[in-house]
């Protein structure tokens, strides 16, 4: 009996210092693994100031040169359209004829005035010479001969009221053939042959809009007027807003298709002040129309490019975002990772951020793998060149645009 009690106490404290041992090793095990989490490498890129060219897209709202609503000078039936809508035309070049019959009679009746009071003045002068010699013989009064000569007076502006009777009516007549004020390309035509048209008709008979240039228009936040210009006053010194605008490269026009138009075209400032209600500029940029590709009421984007100079550049896919802040991870002088909230400026290329606030130059941040990353996590900095990584990532935006 009492060997059974002396085995059954042997196996219980074997039982419990073999559960010490598992429980101490199992717990060593465990810190052992944990120790054993090394710094993994990752690539980490320098920072210093670069120069960058900026983009920046508008919409716009298209418009010939000239556009010119053309309306009847005088009143009449259409009895021939000339033209067809679309159709490109000269100066002068005759677009719609009216009835002119009544017009022609008004220049028959003038021009018979004109003859009448020119037949009068003839008799008047006439009449004029023969009292004149018997006033030289006293043989008539002074009175009489002043008034002959009064009458011829009568008779000179009678034929001056015929002559200019007769131009205007020969002026009306001419308004009969409605002729193009411009070089242009026609619009709509909402009148047929038949159509009674006047000088107060409701829509013009057409729209003549000269396209051989052709001007978008778009507006700009003040504060964008102002990163803008400030970017040029760099090199342009103490310039006026309008001299700044000026020396902006030119711009490109990004058609409705997403296609880059192939002219490029020139900025200029359409108005000089800033709308209060909107607190924007407005803009015109002026393009080239040579192909007839662009017309009036079209729409497109102008795109804008400008540069800044010594700014602080990040890859974007350096960054993430939480909750609608952007972050960067920054590595310390012991290789350790900080996650740093940064500002950027809201123009971009579709590669690179431009940090406004946040980080300095000489700063180091980690370019890739961020979802393998913990905030103070210890890692193996690999640097990379920064030439060439900003060089693969600025031609890539170039082919992206393109």
């Amino acid at each position: 009996m009492k060997f059974y009690r002396s085995t059954f106490k042997g196996i219980v404290a074997i039982a419990a210092v073999s559960f010490f041992i598992v429980s101490c090793g199992g717990g060593g095990q465990q810190g052992m693994m944990r120790g054993s989490q090394q710094p993994q490498p990752f690539p980490v890129l320098e920072l210093q100031p670069r120069s960058i060219i900026l983009t920046s897209k508008y919409p716009a709202t298209l418009e010939g040169s000239q556009t010119i609503e053309l309306r009847p000078r005088v009143q009449g039936y259409i009895t021939e359209m000339l033209v067809d809508e679309g159709d490109d035309v000269q100066k002068g070049q005759i677009l719609f004829k009216l009835n002119s019959e009544e017009y022609e009679q008004q220049v028959r009746s003038a021009k018979a005035d004109v003859k009448a009071a020119k037949a009068g003045i003839s008799t008047a002068k006439d009449e004029v010479q023969r009292l004149s010699k018997l006033a030289e013989k006293d043989i008539i009064s002074d009175y009489q001969l002043q008034s002959a000569k009064n009458k011829l007076q009568s008779q000179q502006s009678a034929l001056a009221q015929a002559q200019a009777k007769l131009k205007n009516a020969q002026v009306n007549l001419g308004y009969t053939r409605i002729k193009s004020p411009t070089n242009g390309t026609i619009g709509n035509i909402p009148y047929r042959i038949g159509s009674l048209v006047s000088s107060n008709i409701s829509k013009p008979l057409t729209v003549i809009s000269d396209i051989s240039e052709v001007y978008a228009y778009f507006s700009m936040s003040e504060r964008e007027l102002l990163e803008m210009s400030k970017s040029v006053a760099v090199e342009g010194g103490n310039q006026t807003l309008e001299q700044r605008i000026a020396d902006m490269p030119e711009v490109n026009l990004l058609l409705a298709d997403q296609s880059t138009y192939k002219h490029e075209g020139v900025l200029k400032l359409a108005s000089g002040l800033i709308n209060t209600q909107t607190g924007s500029a407005s803009f015109r940029a002026v393009f080239p129309n040579p192909e007839k590709i662009l017309r009036s009421g079209g729409s497109a984007k102008v795109q804008i490019p400008f540069r800044k100079e010594s700014s602080i550049v990040v890859p974007k896919k350096s960054t993430y975002e939480i909750q609608n802040k952007r972050f960067v991870y920054t590595v310390t002088d012991s290789n350790t990772v900080t996650s740093t909230h940064i500002n950027t400026l809201p123009l971009s290329t579709p590669k690179l951020f431009v940090v406004d606030e946040g980080l300095s130059a000489g700063d180091k941040i980690v370019t890739t793998g961020l979802t393998d990353i913990q905030d103070k996590a210890e890692i193996i900095p690999q640097p990379i060149d920064p030439d060439s990584l900003y060089q693969s990532l600025t031609v890539k935006d170039q082919e992206k645009d393109k």
